[in-house]
């Protein structure tokens, strides 16, 4: 699959000076490209302790993004998940460090302890005070001598630097960074590997998996486990938190390894903090990008026991646009609704035959979900059929406060209930449907007449006329057929169907806005559910 790069080995520090161009003169680069890649504070005048850290690219924001007051003063880039050179480290400490010193702070993987540990004795032996700490967070793999060094290092970055933006001294401000290293856990998931800039994407992760504790760099983890959903894949993590994590209240920072969606993101914070252990957790960092492994489809979580100093220090604002702060955990807000929307609950009845009609027809379009899906994907976004099976849901779940044996007020009730239920446009002219349907059933109206006054209302309002491929084009001609019998209208719907499929310009809906060549050939997704429920009726 394409990237969007330009030549492999300019990746890096295009990137760094696409950052450079837009911090608004907030951020300098020392002149070493492309060898020496050091960014650091334009206002920086080493009358403070510097905080420097860094490593391979291609775990952005990290490093770069966290350049800043009250974070770091500098950070050493190498290229993508490569450590960098001694002379760049060295280029980084020299530039920053005054009298106050300097702390390096080092994630652990073998090239970074050994680049950043020879650098920081070259500068000792120019006379700069140096001490170094090295961050080992990762659970995952516990026969490992040593912890790798992963996403809790975030926690060092920002309570050293506010320390030391306070004006701590370095003895003081190296404590502290231990202190959060020690109290610091992390763990990582994904659902697939990670792409490096011009190299062939490796396949080590099945359909169906997800992996447990795989490395930043994209290291095999501790285990391959089956995949069944979000609440589960974090409740695996928290189990391993929960073994090594201390008693009292702690930080989460929840980390979005770089390819996972921000309404992913939004359901894994979600079932962190509804969890037992999210008992434990009174703040969040996050979610949010904070130091991704390229664009990984995963996530990660670390957890410290921050004391009420150290939250202060995490809490202390920074202007720093990928720091996104420190939240606190609160129980949900709700509001009522306001008047006019609270709904009218019509009086609920048993009809045997209709609640089995009901419910027979729901899951038709339930069982429909993936095939509708994949029909819209050519013609829309892809969620018809699971719209629609969402509506069905709620409908079967509703069925015990149905009017069912008043079919007049059953209709209008169906009509509340999707405009409650159901999103979209096809949600909307659905409930105008069976509204106004149940307006013309109390009229005194047939039941095929009551419906043929929905869809002329539904027409009214959304616009959609045969032909303009939607599923008026099967719902129309059904109901024309039904006063001949179920296996007419389930004919003329079929019909209708299958002509959406000739039409390559949609004049309505979703598919409006796609290009015809892609529309050719495929059938209208809500035409098919139309289709196919007329059909199994009529079977």
């Amino acid at each position: 699959m394409a990237q969007f790069i330009n030549k492999r080995e300019d990746v890096v520090t295009e990137a760094i000076d696409g950052v450079l161009a837009l911090s608004g003169g907030a951020l300098t680069r020392l002149d070493g490209y492309p060898h020496i890649r050091v960014v650091l504070r334009s206002d920086w005048d080493k009358s403070k302790v510097a905080i420097v850290s860094g490593g391979g690219s291609g775990h952005e924001p990290a490093h770069v993004g966290f350049v800043g007051r009250g974070m770091l003063t500098a950070a050493v880039c190498g290229d993508v998940f490569a450590s960098p050179s001694v002379d760049a480290v060295l280029a980084g400490i020299l530039a920053v460090t005054g009298p106050a010193g300097c702390l390096l702070v080092v994630k652990n993987y073998t090239g970074d302890r050994l680049n950043f540990g020879l650098a920081a004795e070259r500068a000792r032996a120019f006379g700069l005070k140096v001490s170094m700490v090295i961050v080992g967070d990762d659970i995952a793999l516990p026969d490992l001598p040593q912890a790798r060094g992963v996403a809790g290092t975030l926690f060092v970055h920002k309570i050293a630097g506010a320390l030391a933006e306070r004006g701590a001294d370095l003895e003081t401000v190296t404590a502290a960074a231990k202190r959060v290293i020690a109290g610091t856990r992390s763990i990582g998931m994904s659902l697939d590997t990670c792409r490096v800039p011009g190299s062939p994407k490796e396949a080590r992760i099945p359909s169906g998996k997800a992996e447990l504790g795989l490395g930043i760099h994209g290291e095999a983890g501790v285990e391959q486990i089956d995949f069944a959903g979000a609440r589960s894949a974090v409740a695996t993590m928290a189990e391993r938190l929960a073994a090594v994590m201390g008693e009292g209240a702690h930080v989460a920072l929840i980390n979005n390894l770089g390819g996972t969606s921000v309404l992913e993101m939004s359901v894994l914070a979600h079932d962190l903090i509804n969890l037992p252990l999210g008992n434990r957790i009174t703040h969040t960092i996050g979610p949010a990008p904070l130091m991704t492994s390229l664009d990984m489809q995963g996530f990660s979580v670390s957890v410290f026991a921050a004391d009420q100093a150290e939250l202060e220090l995490l809490k202390a604002p920074v202007a720093i646009a990928a720091w996104p702060g420190v939240s606190e955990v609160r129980p949900i807000a709700v509001s009522a609704l306001p008047d006019g929307l609270t709904p009218i609950t019509p009086m609920a009845s048993d009809h045997g035959a209709t609640r089995a009609f009901l419910i027979d027809c729901c899951k038709v379009l339930i069982a429909a979900e993936q095939d509708l899906n994949a029909l819209d994907a050519k013609s829309g976004d892809g969620d018809t059929g699971s719209t629609l099976a969402g509506a069905a849901r709620a409908l079967i779940n509703a069925i015990d406060r149905l009017p069912l044996s008043d079919h007049t007020q059953l209709l209008r009730a169906i009509g509340q209930e999707l405009s409650q239920t159901m999103g979209g446009s096809s949600g909307v002219l659905l409930a105008i449907f069976f509204a106004a349907a149940g307006d013309g059933a109390s009229s005194g109206l047939p039941m095929r007449e009551a419906l043929r006054t929905g869809l002329a209302r539904m027409q009214e309002i959304g616009g959609a006329r045969i032909g303009d491929r939607t599923m008026i084009d099967a719902l129309s001609p059904a109901l024309d057929a039904l006063g001949d019998s179920v296996v007419a209208a389930a004919a003329a719907a079929r019909t209708g169907a299958n002509f959406t499929s000739t039409l390559t310009r949609a004049k309505a809906g979703r598919a409006a806005y796609i290009n015809a060549k892609q529309l050719e050939g495929h059938v209208d997704p809500g035409a098919e559910a139309v289709a196919r429920l007329f059909e199994h009726l009529a079977a």
